[in-house]
């Protein structure tokens, strides 16, 4: 990766393609997603919860394949679905921070992704170097799952508090019989979610905590969902 600020003099004339393929780096089995975008993100794809045992601390997970470097959702050039994870409708520009110990927010881009269009693609600033309306979304994009991935530790600590994740083992035979095994993830406690005490329930829905509790819960739906689609492109 080569991260750098973003800015009018040095990307004037940047441009970025905004198709999907495998290689524009959309092969990846899953992307981070956060509690807020749950709702959208349930639709499509089931949210798995995975534990970095190096600082102890949960991600949320959008999960597009069952193996590394696979995305059931790539077809020819589009990707099959209405919602697409902010954390992967963003590439490939990121939210940076100011110099030293600065908090303020700058959006930084990967000049060495295989987005960077040359003469092809979404231009990012005008010919006066304002923001295209391309950019204006981006950067909304970028506040967002900033802002809200700093939120999500209180989501994650109620979650620890009452010890609602457990650990998830998915044996998956395909038509072809060909087997597939998803460890290291976690899903939330269905019946220890509903054996909480009433109070409890209540200072979790008023923490805005429940509702994408409830989505986690519906996204493992999808589970089936991805399986289609693994037999087909098997097929």
């Amino acid at each position: 990766m080569s991260h750098v600020i973003l800015t009018p003099d040095d990307h004037r004339d940047l441009r970025i393609r905004t198709e999907r393929a495998a290689e524009l780096g959309d092969a990846v089995m899953a992307c981070i997603t956060v509690p807020s975008e749950f709702r959208r993100v349930q639709a499509h794809y089931p949210i798995l919860f995975q534990r970095d045992h190096a600082t102890d601390s949960f991600t949320a997970l959008a999960m597009f394949g069952f193996e590394v470097g696979e995305n059931l959702f790539l077809d020819n050039g589009r990707w099959d679905a209405r919602y697409r994870p902010l954390a992967i409708d963003s590439q490939p520009f990121l939210v940076g921070h100011g110099a030293g110990d600065s908090t303020v927010r700058q959006v930084h881009i990967d000049m060495a992704s295989p987005r960077i269009g040359g003469g092809e693609g979404m231009r990012v600033f005008d010919d006066t170097g304002r923001p295209t309306p391309y950019l204006e979304r981006i950067a909304d994009q970028l506040r967002a799952l900033d802002e809200d991935y700093v939120a999500s530790s209180d989501f994650f600590a109620a979650l620890r508090r009452y010890d609602l994740l457990e650990p998830l083992t998915l044996d998956v035979t395909l038509d072809d019989g060909a087997q597939h095994r998803l460890v290291g993830y976690h899903i939330i406690d269905e019946e220890k979610l509903e054996r909480l005490d009433p109070t409890i329930v209540g200072e979790l829905h008023a923490a805005g905590h429940l509702m994408p509790m409830f989505m986690a819960l519906a996204s493992l739906g999808n589970i089936g969902d991805l399986i289609v689609r693994k037999n087909r492109r098997n097929g």
